[in-house]
């Protein structure tokens, strides 16, 4: 298995401001699906007193953990870009495939996936890049609709919040000075003028607190209170839809949306916070915000704990974690019930099964910000971000409304009557869910698909990638030694037939299996496709894993079925070497005998040589991934 690694930030420059150029896109995010503005319309909203310019956000997942997630939410029209929550224990061994989205969509990650240090850094690097973007001119976007607010998410404890590492995050999210003029020394010369941009330096101030569930409510007040007195943060708590009792989530779930092969265990309602309970510490902590001049407000919802009865995920987990449409329903009656409860008094964040079609809807409820994840992770991917704005300023137009301000007048009823209305609303059903994901019936192998490119966008962190390779058809053969001479044996035909090849960046790919749920044939193109590492180093070091590292324009490393490989392009010879044979073949039209020299205990199958040698051609001539060619 892989990890993600964070990538050079000089390396990200260069390919972002190249892949503009060359391709008219970014982190394969195509110019067209970027969110520019909306002319005669005002989408802005306040969070915290801070202006963004637009409602929209990736929730704390796995959009927004590294800095190319950051950018790509950033280019789709997300304006708070709520971070991936981070905690203490930042050496987790999460389980693979993690992400199911077959239909409503399940997981079973919760945190981040790098320290922290590399977590601050990402943030910032992200930061980073999107300032730059503004300040190249490259983007036709007005100053108002590019103001982004970055809201940090921490969990899952009193103890752990506490400690030193986290305290350290905090306190780098609202100095990060150091981490910036650190970064701005990477920046490639062709860029230089970047370095001295003035960058942002308090990267946030507003916190979004996770919990675990069945964190007590008394621990959850006391680590708001701690945030808003020591830290001085503007604060919101995120609630679990456990809220709405077991017998109410149960009977919204099974009788009145129709999911009754859903199991949500009895254990997880104990120890949870009750209704009662989080009215109680919202009305104290509310109170001691507004003494201290601090911003407090609710989260709806987490995910929804459920039993694991499917295959997706390995056997070992015994519980997952449920979002998409069925928790969209969920969370909106907690959100109903607040405001029954408190008026307009505390604003309300929300995240839960948000798409194209009810993105309006929650913005016309006032509710800020909204975050999406589920829905990002189909096809299309951050791509569909410009659909939920879009669809935002028809039904600006629709009600006449100049400003999200004004949409979002009398939400009290539209609560209401919105709230109401979901319960019957077949969108949100089962029978609307259920539909798998087409597949074909072919095996996917390491070259040549339908070449769908779905793999591409439904990948958050920008691990899958389009290489184009022409097209291969050689005969292949076997060396071995005949004494002092080489004998040739034929051993078929090597045949490549498409061009557009498909392939994954190993350091940006966490194997969380959402690609392998989209693509069409059978396998997984983030198991099987040819899979590509950032360095030397860690191409040694995953050597469980097949894969690609092109080291410069004249030597490549392969490693197929374990079997490890390198090829050399020197001038007129072509070194080959593996585990039992170190060859040199010159280049020339003579039999291929006459052109060896070198060692080999056995046969040497020249197979993997003809494809190393595509591989490199087709990175060192043609358009290819920058990243690719940075140690």
């Amino acid at each position: 298995m892989v990890e993600l690694r964070p990538y050079p930030f000089g390396a990200l420059v260069t390919r972002m401001f190249r892949e503009l150029i060359e391709r008219q896109s970014i982190f394969d995010l195509p110019e067209r699906s970027f969110w520019l503005g909306s002319p005669g319309k005002d989408l802005s909203v306040r969070f915290h007193g801070h202006r963004a310019s637009t409602p929209l956000g990736p929730a704390a997942g796995p959009q927004s953990q590294m800095a190319q997630n950051l950018v790509l939410s950033w280019l789709g029209g997300s304006r708070i870009l709520e971070l991936k929550t981070v905690q203490v224990d930042d050496e987790l061994t999460i389980p693979r495939p993690c992400i199911d989205m077959q239909t409503v969509g399940y997981n079973i990650e919760w945190s981040q996936e790098l320290s922290l240090s590399q977590s601050l850094e990402e943030y910032v690097k992200g930061a980073m890049l999107i300032e730059m973007l503004l300040a190249s001119g490259c983007l036709d976007i007005a100053v108002e609709d590019a103001d982004t607010i970055f809201d940090m998410s921490v969990g899952y404890d009193l103890a752990g919040i506490q400690s030193d590492r986290v305290q350290a995050f905090i306190t780098g999210m609202l100095d990060c000075t150091e981490v910036v003029d650190r970064l701005r020394e990477e920046i490639p010369d062709e860029y230089a003028a970047f370095r001295y941009l003035d960058y942002p330096t308090r990267l946030s101030d507003t916190l979004t607190l996770s919990t675990f569930h069945g964190c007590p409510p008394d621990e959850i007040e006391r680590i708001i209170e701690f945030l808003l007195e020591t830290r001085g943060l503007h604060c919101i708590v995120k609630l679990n839809p456990m809220l709405l009792g077991p017998e109410r989530t149960r009977h919204i779930l099974h009788d009145v949306l129709g999911y009754s092969d859903l199991t949500v265990p009895d254990s997880a309602f104990v120890g949870d916070t009750t209704w009662d309970q989080a009215v109680d510490f919202v009305g104290r902590l509310g109170t001691k915000a507004d003494a201290l001049g601090l911003g407090f407000g609710v989260k709806f919802t987490n995910t929804l704990i459920v039993t694991n009865h499917r295959d997706f995920f390995p056997s070992s987990e015994k519980q997952m974690y449920l979002s998409g449409p069925p928790l969209h329903v969920l969370a909106m009656q907690l959100v109903a019930d607040f405001r029954r409860e408190f008026g307009d008094c505390y604003p309300i964040s929300f995240s839960a099964g948000i798409d194209r079609h009810n993105f309006a809807d929650a913005t016309a409820l006032g509710l800020v910000p909204i975050t999406v994840c589920s829905d990002l992770l189909k096809p299309g991917g951050y791509a569909r971000q410009i659909r939920y704005l879009t669809a935002l300023e028809r039904r600006m137009d629709r009600e006449g409304a100049a400003s999200v301000t004004d949409l979002a007048q009398d939400r009290m009823q539209r609560t209401r009557n919105y709230c109401a209305g979901l319960l019957t609303d077949p969108r949100y059903h089962k029978r609307a869910n259920s539909k798998l994901p087409k597949k074909i019936g072919s095996q996917l192998d390491l070259f040549d698909c339908v070449t769908c490119d779905i793999c591409i966008p439904v990948c958050p962190n920008d691990a899958n990638f389009r290489l184009e390779l022409a097209p291969l058809d050689v005969t292949i053969h076997k060396l071995s030694r005949d004494g002092d001479a080489w004998k040739l044996t034929e051993a078929g035909r090597l045949v490549m037939e498409e061009q557009h090849q498909l392939a994954n960046f190993a350091d940006f790919c966490n194997d969380c299996g959402n690609c392998d749920v989209f693509c069409p044939e059978d396998g997984g193109p983030y198991l099987v496709k040819p899979r590509f590492f950032g360095s030397l180093a860690d191409w040694q070091r995953f050597a469980s894993l097949d894969g690609f590292y092109l080291e410069d324009q004249t030597r490549i490393h392969g490693r197929f079925a374990g079997a490890a490989y390198t090829l050399i392009a020197e001038r007129g010879i072509r070194h080959y070497i593996g585990s039992d044979f170190d060859i040199e073949i010159a280049v020339g039209s003579e039999p291929i005998t006459e052109r060896v020299s070198g060692t080999a205990n056995g046969e040497v199958d020249l197979t993997f040589l003809h494809i190393l040698e595509w591989i490199r051609e087709a990175l060192d001539t043609g358009p290819t991934y920058p990243a690719l060619l940075i140690d």
